[in-house]
Formats: C-alpha cells, sequence, structure tokens
C-alpha cells in the first residue's frame, strides 16, 4: 500500500524550497516500474496532457482484501513523470472507492503544486486523475 495524503504532505513538508520539492517530485518518477514499450498506444494515452502521457490499469482481487487498481504509466517529461509517482503515491494498489475518494485539487493545494504549475501542467495532472478515477469506477 502507498502513502496516504497526510504523509504525502508531510513529505512535501519537509523540503524548505520548492527547487528541493521539484527534485523529490522528480525522483518519485524516477522510481516508477518502466511501462512496456508495447503499451504507449493511441488508446492509452491521457487527453489532456501536453507532454505524451499513457496511462494503464488492471485490478488485482485477491479476494480477502478485495479489488485494489493497479495502474501503471510513463511520460516523455520529467516532470509530468514525478507528477504521475505523486498521485500514484495515494492512488495506486488502493481499493476503486478509495481512488474515487481522492480531490486532486484539494490534493494540489495541500501540497503547493497550484502555485508552481503551470495551468498546462495542472490540467494534464487533473486529466491523469481523471483517467484513474474512470478505471475505478467502472470496477466498483
Amino acid at each position: 500500500m502507498g502513502t496516504t495524503v497526510e504523509e504525502l504532505i508531510e513529505n512535501f513538508e519537509l523540503f524548505d524550497s520548492w527547487e528541493d520539492r521539484y527534485r523529490y517530485i522528480i525522483d518519485l518518477g524516477k522510481k516508477l516500474p518502466d511501462m512496456p514499450e508495447a503499451d504507449k498506444t493511441e488508446d492509452n494515452k491521457v487527453r489532456g496532457c501536453m507532454s505524451q502521457v499513457w496511462l494503464t490499469f488492471s485490478v488485482d482481487d485477491d479476494g480477502a482484501e478485495g479489488k485494489r487498481m493497479h495502474y501503471v504509466a510513463d511520460s516523455d517529461a520529467f516532470i509530468v513523470k514525478g507528477l504521475i509517482g505523486v498521485l500514484f503515491e495515494v492512488m495506486n494498489d488502493r481499493a476503486p472507492a478509495a481512488v474515487l475518494e481522492i480531490d486532486p485539487a484539494d490534493l494540489m493545494t495541500r501540497i503547493g503544486l497550484e502555485n508552481h504549475l503551470s495551468p498546462n501542467r495542472r490540467n494534464g495532472f487533473v486529466a491523469m486523475v481523471d483517467k484513474m478515477k474512470a478505471a475505478a469506477q467502472a470496477n466498483l
């Protein structure tokens, strides 16, 4: 299981400057598992992102804990890949209902991203959340 929203906020608060926070975001992106090239298709593209972003998902259901959404994503931009890492911290390997509870605007505000991302990056961030939530909704 990943990080809670509260834990993610605490992690961001450890850094005094936005330069350090950006480094942390990029490091989260570097930790993402590789996405197979075969999954980087038009169907898997996230619409609304300036950069190229691909997102796939699978549903794990071991019976005991119920369904868990498992996402794999990649981008051709380091900062966007890092934003994917931020989202995965709080949304990956969670129950579909838990994924649906995440509020991207609140998350961006609470970690301070809304003032440090361009409008296009913010739109892309929300588009990634929307695609992740649509997958979760279809698997409730």
